[in-house]
């Protein structure tokens, strides 16, 4: 069991002491410390921030969580400084710090774009799209195109385009790609530079999942570090609330992306 001492475990650890506090004096001190408009300064803050430290847990970790996107490996679809919603329920409820699944819901399907813990250092969030699903044969070739259980994905004519990189300006081509999936298929942008790419062969092993960036040549992902274990999952990225991109070269606050949905 992996446990990040980070936001959530504080989060939960300064709820349950307060829910602690108030549970002693409730016990042991007197009624009328309880009942008294002028009680002990540490009973004060228990009863003032337990209700909304658990409210905040509660939807952070049950319902939705806010993330932001520091990286343009989900170019074109994720843009640097956009800040997503994450359903943290779709693939199932886990308690907070432990991650222990207590309620199956779903399964992760492919097209899905999904926040998870990375599987070298489980205290970093990744995304990425979901591509293989437990026992796909997943390829991807020196001519960048991605093969599922041996039936090549289908790609749109490009678009070609420019597109800033820390290496300057360099030519793009935009594809649209179409993933089989349960239910039908997925429809999502891609890009792609030119040259030639490291190629993959692999066939993903039970309870793990296959998973990329839409920026196919700058995304560190699957094809490099390996499966996702079905533990790690954090919950399927679903519409951007804010973007904001503060760096040096960042178009600052983009109202034009709020609100739109991550397909």
């Amino acid at each position: 069991m992996d446990i990040n001492y980070g936001l959530e475990f504080w989060l939960v650890a300064i709820t349950a002491l307060s829910g602690l506090i108030i549970l002693l004096y409730r016990l042991f001190a007197p009624k009328k410390l309880w009942s008294s408009d002028n009680p002990p300064l540490l009973l004060d803050y228990a009863r003032s921030f337990f209700p909304v430290l658990l409210i905040v847990i509660i939807l952070r970790s049950f319902v939705a969580e806010p993330f932001r996107i520091p990286s343009g490996s989900m170019i074109p679809t994720l843009q640097i400084g956009d800040f997503i919603l994450v359903q943290k329920y779709a693939y199932g409820i886990r308690l907070p710090v432990t991650h222990q699944k207590i309620f199956d819901i779903a399964d992760p399907k492919r097209g899905d774009v999904m926040v998870f813990r990375y599987p070298k250092d489980p205290s970093i969030n990744y995304i990425k799209r979901v591509i293989g699903l437990p026992g796909d044969r997943i390829s991807w070739t020196a001519d960048k195109h991605l093969i599922v259980n041996d039936k090549q994905v289908n790609y749109s004519d490009p678009q070609d385009t420019e597109v800033d990189t820390p290496y300057g300006i360099r030519p793009v081509r935009i594809y649209q790609e179409t993933l089989p999936s349960e239910g039908g298929e997925v429809k999502h942008t891609i890009q792609l530079f030119n040259g030639m790419s490291k190629t993959t062969d692999v066939v993903v092993p039970e309870d793990s999942y296959f998973v990329m960036g839409d920026n196919r040549d700058n995304s560190s992902d699957s094809r490099v570090w390996g499966f996702v274990p079905k533990e790690n999952i954090v919950g399927k990225a679903i519409y951007i609330w804010m973007h904001w991109n503060w760096l040096e070269n960042g178009d600052g606050l983009n109202t034009s992306r709020i609100g739109i949905s991550i397909k």
